[in-house]
């Protein structure tokens, strides 16, 4: 990448909100650690709140920790096969094709930064882990495309774009938070009462729904104005940065090789994988994170070519995984901890006592934003500050679908400011975080305007 001559030299690089975020980047990118020490160190704060704020000793800190390490290895596994299913998804041959297809369709500049938002907001609805990789992978295509037709694209802010439309993730078919609370006997069902709030009272509400469309409208709106236009000096994807996609197909020597590159045995499978779900839903099943998870790998399985593709797709897909592996066990322990000490009880008491019905889906998403900085992992996040908030809510008598969505929302929220998941969208743009964060910063503006305003609307 290079940067374009100026054609207005009294021009500056970027817009003025990007160039007033430069001190932000510059404090997110030397002192902000990876999320893994967070967790590390979020696990020796909650054990020194848990001394300080309840009468639990060492000893039984240690013990409730340790208990609590293997507590959410059901819900890892789910969250780590969204993650990898989504990515395997996204690098299919005709998923490709299609993201090459519409990459030729915007037509200037301004529309490129906006189409490549709204698509990825539509990916990120479908599931999170398509996504974030969906942004990457179109933002290049787009640049790379509109470069060939004579567009003067500004490629870190078409990465922005890319990324942005993770902000509404959360409101869409693989939200954690809300799928958890649907599903039998995870660990939010004690706050809930003991019975699962069905999926059609939080993702699938009336509301939900208008705020996901509204906030991809305004969040569009703002990247529109904030677009560098004509005689801005802008940076452009100057060499052809795809990467050559391979199938993993292999040379067929014996009768083995044969049954590994038909297409009968990975087709078969996906659609035992369809006629299962579609009995599940007929007969009565509802929406979960094991249901969202089959539906996208009966996709794959119907669109690879082979068991040789599903393989290597499998493989590459498989060391983004690895980080939310380690994690998972560590936000169980912290969760063990604040559970079995009582510091959840504390924390609700607390909060309670600074809200009323109508307040407190606005102070419980603006809660869940600061803690994203801490525990970047919606499926964490929703393990630590689920049910301290469920029962915050209880007490004041809230609708437990607003306390979710309200945590739901402050997860995605604040992920435009924190480097965690724009790592590999990042690593598939070949940029840092300090060369987007001026533009996600207004992303995150838009989409919490937005999502404060639902949040007292439906609380009245």
């Amino acid at each position: 990448m290079s940067s374009a001559p100026e054609t207005d030299p009294t021009r500056k690089q970027g817009t003025a909100i990007s160039r007033a975020m430069r001190p932000l980047n510059h404090v997110v990118e030397r002192f902000i650690p990876s999320a893994l020490v967070f967790s590390i160190v979020l696990t020796f704060i909650v054990a020194a709140l848990g001394l300080i704020l309840t009468d639990t000793g060492p000893t039984d800190l240690v013990v409730h920790w340790g208990d609590g390490l293997s507590g959410l290895l059901a819900f890892m596994t789910q969250m780590a096969l969204i993650l990898l299913l989504g990515h395997m998804l996204a690098n299919t041959g005709p998923v490709r094709r299609i993201l090459g297809f519409l990459a030729s369709l915007p037509r200037t500049e301004l529309t490129a930064y906006v189409f490549v938002f709204v698509v990825a907001a539509i990916a990120s609805l479908i599931t999170w882990g398509l996504g974030l990789v969906v942004g990457g992978l179109l933002a290049r295509e787009v640049a790379y495309q509109g470069r060939e037709r004579g567009l003067m694209l500004h490629f870190p802010m078409l990465v922005a774009a890319g990324f942005g439309g993770f902000v509404v993730w959360h409101m869409g078919y693989s939200a954690s938070g809300p799928l958890t609370a649907a599903t039998e006997e995870s660990f939010l069902m004690e706050p809930l009462g003991g019975q699962p709030l069905p999926i059609t009272e939080t993702v699938f509400s009336s509301w939900n729904m208008i705020a996901a469309a509204v906030t991809i409208l305004v969040v569009a709106l703002a990247l529109y104005l904030v677009a560098p236009r004509r005689g801005d000096r802008v940076t452009e994807l100057t060499v052809d940065a795809r990467e050559q996609v391979k199938d993993g197909q292999e040379e067929i020597v014996t009768p083995a090789d044969r049954l590994d590159a038909s297409r009968i045995v990975t087709g078969l499978i996906g659609l035992a994988l369809v006629v299962y779900l579609v009995l599940h839903f007929v007969q009565g099943g509802t929406l979960t994170l094991d249901t969202v998870n089959w539906s996208f790998l009966a996709l794959i399985l119907l669109l690879v070519k082979n068991p040789f593709e599903l393989i290597h797709l499998t493989k590459n897909a498989a060391s983004n995984v690895g980080e939310i592996l380690l994690q998972f066990p560590l936000y169980a322990g912290i969760l063990g901890m604040m559970v079995s000490s009582g510091l959840v009880q504390v924390f609700s008491d607390a909060f309670v006592s600074i809200s009323n019905t109508t307040t407190f889906g606005l102070f419980a998403f603006l809660a869940s934003g600061l803690v994203n900085f801490f525990v970047p992992s919606g499926g964490g996040q929703f393990a630590v500050q689920g049910p301290i908030m469920l029962s915050a809510g209880a007490d004041l008598g809230v609708d437990p679908a607003v306390t979710i969505m309200a945590v739901s929302y402050g997860d995605q929220w604040t992920n435009m400011i924190q480097p965690f998941w724009a790592l590999p969208l990042l690593a598939i743009a070949g940029l840092k975080m300090r060369d987007i964060l001026g533009y996600t910063t207004i992303v995150l503006i838009a989409s919490g305007l937005v999502y404060a305003g639902t949040l007292l609307i439906v609380s009245l």
